[in-house]
């Protein structure tokens, strides 16, 4: 008999995916139907998972049973991605855990772990507001110590603030998102957040999310110095090759000009 489960850090909980016994098995679950034992073998209890998705990621158990030779072995899926902060149009802390994760998921992301934000810390990201990951705790990853930050003599590192109430603490999001089944362009104009909507719809796609530009910059090196409409009504841009003309930054990065007006005919569209 094998079972397979997936942990739950969220909620320290472990759902059941696959259950079977012999040649009978029974799949449970959002992921039952993208989910069956690969069986190249007799003996062969490897799970597989097809379309991976973004809430894929984490924590797995595998356990046989068999009379009184028990076992069990869990391991983790890693998905490559990229992290992102992400606040709304009216300012910084204003997300409880749930608004943050709904947050991160409208933009085509995840709440981050904290393997995630750790390794995009050792990657260079550096952010002063706190915010939510998925297991519900709060954090900022800092490079740079400063005054505004903890001040200049706390060690750089991933700062915590621990567990807090879900409901009642508001801080932002760290959202984690990975490569896209599309890709991202650019529609040169001075277009108002409407004309750019229309804009992008004329050509059958959409406008960009966050997370769909943030993923177009990491894994296709989408590079331009014009600010776009995005679909939250912010207005960002994507370096991969730092220059001065464009932001004079030296780190590569997605550059924002936060939530200007929507009625602004300054700026293009990141279109998906």
């Amino acid at each position: 008999r094998v079972k397979w489960s997936k942990l739950e850090p969220s909620n320290y909980g472990e759902n059941i995916i696959l259950i079977t016994n012999g040649f009978y098995h029974k799949n449970y679950g959002p992921l039952s139907p993208r989910v069956r034992l690969r069986r190249s073998h007799r003996y062969d209890a490897s799970l597989t998972i097809t379309q991976v998705a973004l809430e894929d990621e984490g924590r797995y158990r595998c356990q046989l049973v068999n009379g009184l030779e028990d076992e069990s072995v869990s391991l983790t899926l890693h998905l490559e991605g990229v992290v992102f902060p992400y606040q709304p149009s009216n300012g910084r802390y204003k997300f409880n855990y749930h608004e943050a994760k709904g947050a991160c998921e409208q933009q085509d992301s995840r709440l981050a772990t904290y393997q995630q934000l750790y390794k995009a810390w050792t990657e260079g990201l550096d952010w002063c507001n706190a915010g939510w990951i998925l297991d519900g705790t709060v954090h900022y990853p800092i490079i740079n110590s400063r005054e505004p930050c903890g001040g200049r003599l706390l060690l750089p590192g991933v700062r915590t603030y621990g567990a807090r109430d879900k409901q009642k603490d508001r801080f932002d999001a760290f959202c984690f998102t990975s490569a896209l089944q599309g890709h991202v362009y650019f529609i040169r104009g001075h277009l108002n957040f409407k004309e750019a909507t229309q804009a992008c719809r004329n050509q059958g796609a959409a406008v960009a999310k966050v997370g769909q530009l943030y993923s177009a910059w990491k894994f296709s090196q989408l590079d331009r110095c014009d600010g776009g409409w995005l679909e939250d009504g912010s207005v960002r841009y994507p370096i991969s090759t730092p220059r001065q003309r464009c932001g004079g930054l030296p780190q590569p990065g997605v550059r924002s000009f936060g939530f200007p007006s929507k009625e602004l005919r300054t700026y293009g569209t990141y279109c998906f």
